[in-house]
């Protein structure tokens, strides 16, 4: 299935991890790069793990040695990626005692001159990334794994949320992106890539109209809403009766207050086989 469009030209992959950086990172970051060449793609946004989240670097290191350890992974890429003309920027992903967030904007130098983003909550969260003009997407919103208890959905505390990860099982994006579509939440797509070897036939990504030249052209783009198409197959879209998850989910409002939800609360018109 293709997805490419006379209007979309531009494609990048947003969401993935370096071996030197996240600790269930598999390849290298600068040997990404020939293969994301060879299958069209025009440029890619590292996001690693985060000091809260499954981060390879000691969080026993001063906090300066820390994001030093943590930019690697990014700064082998975009290395390499300089050499072969293709464009890397950089993001990270952060866990909020299980949810998940993909940010974008600020760099190295602000995350050195910012420790305290380490203990924020999810308002305090946005507020430094968006005084920072960034962009907070939270990934993979329905994902349910053996390491997780519940499911948060936070549609107040981020700009977008992550409709399409091929990491995920089918019946999850299903899940966020009529989530989404029913609340015209911006939606995003990526691969949640860990290795280049299983990279073919299970990669995502955002399509543009423009090219992306630096991060916040990324984010200004996706806080319009316009001038990009997320990767969506038509498979992770369509709800039906046999659509259910199992994990219990709690839905948050605009003053970070979590009400315990069904399927039948997100969506009205469900009726579960």
């Amino acid at each position: 299935m293709s997805f490419e469009t006379e209007k979309y030209k531009y494609k990048y992959e947003v969401h993935m991890h370096t071996a030197q950086s996240s600790a269930c990172g598999k390849t290298d970051g600068r040997d990404y790069i020939k293969k994301f060449k060879e299958l069209g793609y025009d440029g890619m946004i590292i996001t690693d793990h985060f000091f809260r989240g499954n981060t390879r670097p000691s969080r026993h290191l001063p906090w300066s040695e820390y994001i030093d350890e943590f930019c690697k992974g990014y700064e082998a890429a975009k290395e390499e990626g300089d050499k072969q003309g293709f464009k890397v920027f950089f993001g990270w992903e952060e866990n909020q005692h299980g949810d998940e967030y993909l940010i974008y904007g600020p760099d190295k130098d602000w995350l050195k001159a910012h420790p305290e983003i380490i203990d924020a909550d999810h308002l305090e969260y946005m507020k430094l990334i968006h005084e920072a003009g960034g962009l907070i997407v939270q990934a993979h919103p329905f994902r349910e794994r053996g390491y997780l208890s519940d499911i948060y959905l936070h549609p107040y505390q981020c700009d977008a949320m992550e409709a399409c990860n091929y990491g995920n099982p089918e019946y999850q994006d299903i899940l966020a992106y009529n989530f989404c579509k029913d609340r015209g939440i911006t939606m995003t797509s990526g691969t949640d890539l860990h290795d280049v070897n299983v990279l073919e036939g299970s990669c995502a990504g955002m399509l543009f109209e423009k090219p992306i030249e630096s991060i916040y052209d990324y984010v200004d783009a996706i806080k319009s809403g316009t001038g990009f198409m997320p990767l969506i197959p038509n498979e992770r879209k369509i709800m039906t009766a046999d659509t259910a998850n199992t994990l219990p989910m709690t839905l948050f409002d605009e003053a970070n207050h979590g009400s315990s939800v069904e399927l039948g609360d997100l969506f009205p018109n469900y009726k579960k086989a």
